[in-house]
């Protein structure tokens, strides 16, 4: 029998989603001394990069009052049928019923998105909040998930087949395929810029190394660049995830208090990135940010020795209460949906989609079970995807970009 360490990134990182619909905010113990800022907070003012803003904020659209437009007598409306009520129609169904429905428990402890009403593409990829046309440069930010990692070929990456995507939808000057390599030294791609597109993504980056402890966002959407319509694309926080896990554990030897700010910490920096890159004016020709939110490789059971590569990447050591560390990523990803939201971005579901393609893909009691043809995407590092995984993370962000 498989030992379960819930502890893990694998276990917290499944039942952010697709385990349930409802909310569950962290609730540390009361001697925690953190408390996670409330859904319904004033939204954090995006830190200072050290930048000029050169743009303008756009005219707020706000006109004198022209008067209210004369009465019309129409008349008493028409008397209408309604019937009897159905007793069948039921509530509104929530987005993990919309588009979930053969993974979601009601039962189960999930997140609850839709208290930030999003809206969902039709496709169910991903949300559907802006309207991204005219693109003339594309931007790659974040982490290997979208740097690409052997053993993926550089062709395979979703950031190579993305950009051949994005090249015929906006009829853009296609990267070479020196841009599509990852430098094994550096952890970036092999040239940060060819033709329109420019990734400063990097293995192992974390939230901070957006903008405040290193400088992607900086480097990658230069002054002199921003008069172009852009698309910038991103995969952040699973090593923030991993790093919170592991500080969590005994041999961690953070205290749940620390580990709390932790998450609240790289939350806030995700925000303040997403807030400077939308602020009005800054990019005088419009910008659209699609981001992911993050996957796991155990299909929900928290059974990390799934992977056998597991203890090599640190998940093999339970935190003393799991379900601490379970509550603090519900709440991290309840906060990817609000960002995104709240700075009319959007978001692919990344996490949901790859549930049931993981190390229990072919597992036919796991809730995730997508049949006898389901595949695994995952590759043999456990928490990158294979060339099949990449395929499909390429494809989610295009069908958030043609919607």
């Amino acid at each position: 029998m498989r030992l379960l360490h819930r502890s893990a990134l694998a276990a917290p990182l499944f039942c952010a989603f697709a385990c349930g619909g409802q909310t569950l905010a962290p609730t540390p113990s009361s001697d925690a001394g953190v408390v996670l800022p409330a859904h319904d907070a004033a939204p954090m003012e995006p830190s200072d990069a050290g930048f000029t803003d050169s743009g303008t904020v756009a005219d707020s659209g706000v006109h004198a009052d022209a008067g209210p437009p004369p009465p019309v007598d129409a008349g008493p409306p028409p008397p209408v049928d309604a019937g009897e009520p159905d007793p069948d129609a039921g509530q509104p169904q929530t987005l993990a019923e919309q588009c979930f429905s053969d993974i979601f428990d009601p039962a189960a402890p999930g997140p609850d998105y839709d208290q930030f009403s999003p809206t969902a593409g039709s496709h169910c990829l991903g949300t559907n909040h802006q309207a991204i046309t005219g693109v003339q440069r594309v931007v790659f930010l974040g982490d290997s998930v979208t740097v690409g990692s052997p053993p993926t070929l550089p062709q395979d990456f979703y950031r190579s087949r993305l950009s051949d995507m994005l090249t015929a939808q906006f009829n853009l000057q296609a990267p070479s395929d020196t841009w599509k390599r990852a430098s094994y030294t550096n952890g970036t791609s092999l040239i940060r810029e060819s033709g329109d597109f420019a990734s400063c993504a990097k293995w192992g980056a974390r939230a901070d190394d957006l903008m405040r402890d290193n400088t992607q966002v900086q480097d990658c959407l230069p002054e002199d660049k921003r008069d172009l319509r852009t698309l910038v694309i991103l995969t952040i926080g699973g090593n923030d995830i991993a790093s919170i896990t592991k500080n969590g554990t005994p041999s961690g030897g953070r205290t749940l208090a620390e580990v709390t700010a932790q998450t609240a910490g790289f939350i806030a920096l995700v925000n303040d990135t997403i807030a400077w890159i939308k602020a009005p004016g800054r990019f005088p020709n419009g910008v659209d940010v699609v981001l992911a939110n993050m996957f796991e490789f155990t299909d929900g059971t928290g059974d990390v020795d799934s992977c056998p590569a597991a203890g090599l990447a640190g998940f093999d050591e339970p935190w003393t209460n799991p379900q601490d560390l379970e509550d603090l990523v519900v709440w991290a990803n309840e906060e990817f949906m609000r960002i995104t939201v709240d700075h009319g971005a959007d978001m692919i579901f990344m996490l949901e989609n790859f549930c049931g393609h993981g190390f229990y893909h072919d597992d036919p009691t796991n809730r995730c079970y997508r049949g006898p043809m389901a595949e695994r995407w995952f590759d043999a590092t456990c928490i990158h995807p294979n060339p099949t995984g990449h395929g499909v993370i390429a494809d989610m962000f295009m069908a958030v970009v043609n919607e």
